[in-house]
């Protein structure tokens, strides 16, 4: 059943990267006038700390705001399709070596896409300031779970590695909201830890979970915004081919580090990209109002 998962990820992967370099190929004369070094180093940075667990998806919104990569508008889009293919690549290194009963991966995974897909197509939709409202409490969120997994608050003791019951459905629903809301840009990570340890999982399994989830969601999610032509082009697919490199570089060389001041510093990012994302929104109303 896993080598079946693995296989549908596979497909899954090419078929997104197809559809990805196919966009950027037809719009190649009309691309955003950014930075290609400066997006190399986005993605590799934060994807070789996304496969040690920090997550991407705060640290990239910060970077691309910090380096005026793209527009608020579409950083929703541009995170799902930036680290669809690195993330990809994490979820087969990590199923493969963490063990967990089959259903209760399958189940997850699937529960979180479907959310992806329905969410993308809202979000997709909304206003530059809606975006940065919602962007901006979504950093206050994840940075408020980090601190509470810094302390050791959120922090699994679980043994299972497959749900039943109950827990099963929890966990299915939980991970439903989670995908549609990873299309706003909340990152999955952080909830997702907190959904595992409270389920009474191993915290080991937090991993290909997490990184499942996100590599199965991310693409159709990512279609979506093509689709809509809600993302940044050069800067996506630029963030994709060298965040691979970070992961492989994190997963199969580095392997593990000490995290605790660097959690901190990211917490530090989240909080003023956050807070400087919320006052944007309340700049533009206050434009639109004096028109």
């Amino acid at each position: 059943m896993i080598v079946a998962l693995l296989i549908v990820l596979a497909i899954f992967t090419l078929a997104f990267a197809y559809f990805l370099i196919m966009d950027v190929y037809k719009h190649r004369n009309n691309l955003e006038r950014k930075s290609s070094i400066i997006a190399a180093g986005i993605g590799f940075l934060t994807d070789f700390f996304d496969t040690l667990g920090i997550g991407s998806f705060a640290p990239t919104t910060a970077l691309l705001r910090a380096t005026k990569q793209c527009e608020d508008a579409v950083i929703p889009g541009t995170l799902n399709v930036s680290h669809a293919i690195p993330v990809a690549v994490e979820a087969f290194i990590f199923i493969q070596v963490i063990e967990v009963e089959p259903l209760t991966l399958i189940l997850l995974l699937a529960a979180a896409t479907i959310g992806a897909w329905i969410g993308a197509g809202f979000i997709s939709r909304l206003p530059e300031k809606t975006i940065q409202i919602v962007m901006g409490i979504a950093l206050l969120v994840t940075g408020v779970l980090m601190v509470l997994g810094i302390f050791g608050i959120i922090q699994g003791s679980g043994t299972a590695t497959g749900l039943t019951g109950i827990k099963l459905i929890a966990g299915v629903i939980g991970n439903f909201i989670l995908g549609a809301l990873m299309t706003a840009g909340v990152g999955l990570y952080a909830p997702c830890m907190a959904l595992v340890y409270f389920l009474g999982m191993s915290p080991k399994v937090a991993f290909p979970i997490m990184m499942g989830s996100c590599a199965f969601l991310m693409q159709p999610a990512g279609i979506r915004f093509i689709r809509e032509a809600k993302y940044a082009r050069k800067t996506s697919l630029v963030i994709n081919i060298a965040g691979c490199v970070g992961v492989f570089i994190a997963a199969y060389i580095v392997k593990e580090l000490p995290l605790y001041w660097l959690k901190w510093l990211v917490v530090g990012v989240i909080l003023y990209t956050a807070t400087t994302m919320l006052m944007a929104s309340q700049k533009s109303s206050g434009a639109k109002a004096r028109i």
